[in-house]
């Protein structure tokens, strides 16, 4: 395991302090932890107990934390048994949470970037931009869904590059994050299409030098992810992206989440949970 990547797990039992429900089987937990809450940077994840009738733990991306009241944020959608038994989860009640893990997106120099997010891929790039909100990075993030937004998008009163897409996360207008959605759905206000095909029309809306400050950060379902990797080939952009994988142990132990990476030595294989779960897209695309 990473050194860097281990010191920053624990093991804590944590009270859910809200549990909210939206359309679509998806829903936000709001857990208190000032240790997690104080430690985690854009792209660690947590790995908790869903029941005390499942040994085995679930592996959620954290969105957001509040280092004042000590308190984070999970997006996750029901899937299977596990996540279900999640979802009955009460207010007040208590769950061992192991976090946070892996490694975390690196922001570099290029101070455009462009986060996208896809599903329950989300959360990582709220996690980005509440990090960067008060920095001198400008980004824009775009969030894409096939169920409905676990939020009401609201038509944003910021920069638009696209006429075609007029709503945003009501969070992301709040901390002055410029923000569009895209789904096939034909939602009102959010762009009909691929997270791509909005991204192409927001990269194709810059200038030369606007374009040579953008880096690529990503998350979602694998065919999403190679399709933005392919589209941060095409326009030579720096990509990193954070993958998903079924996991059992998530510290390093179990080797279930290996995946194939390209190295200077060659070709090998990486482990999800702490070697990453964010990698550069042309090691693993």
């Amino acid at each position: 395991m990473n050194k860097s990547n281990r010191d920053s797990i624990q093991v804590l039992d944590c009270q859910i302090l809200a549990h909210y429900q939206f359309e679509g089987n998806q829903y936000i937990l709001t857990i208190d932890s000032p240790e997690i809450a104080k430690s985690t940077k854009p792209g660690q994840f947590v790995h908790l107990t869903v029941s005390d009738a499942l040994a085995m733990r679930r592996p959620i991306s954290i969105m957001s934390v509040d280092v004042e009241n000590g308190t984070f944020d999970l997006l996750y959608k029901v899937v299977g048994e596990g996540t279900r038994q999640l979802a009955e989860r009460k207010v007040g009640e208590v769950l061992s949470v192991i976090g946070p893990i892996g490694n975390s997106f690196k922001m570099t120099d290029k101070k455009l970037p462009l986060l996208i997010g896809g599903g329950v891929g989300m959360p990582p790039m709220i996690s980005i931009a509440q990090d960067i909100k008060d920095s001198d990075y400008d980004p824009f993030v775009i969030l894409g869904s096939e169920a409905p937004f676990p939020f009401t998008p609201e038509l944003s009163n910021m920069g638009n590059p696209c006429p075609d897409a007029s709503h945003t996360m009501p969070l992301l207008e709040e901390w002055g994050v410029a923000c569009r959605l895209a789904s096939l759905q034909n939602y009102e206000g959010v762009y009909q299409g691929y997270v791509t095909d909005l991204a192409k029309v927001y990269l194709d809306s810059l200038s030369a030098d606007e374009l040579a400050q953008v880096e690529v950060y990503s998350c979602g379902p694998h065919p999403m992810l190679e399709a933005v990797a392919k589209l941060a080939k095409e326009y030579n952009l720096p990509c990193q992206v954070s993958l998903e994988e079924y996991m059992a142990c998530a510290v390093g132990g179990c080797a279930g989440c290996v995946v194939e990476v390209q190295t200077n030595a060659g070709p090998a294989m990486k482990r999800v949970c702490v070697d990453g779960p964010i990698f550069d897209a042309t090691t693993v695309f």
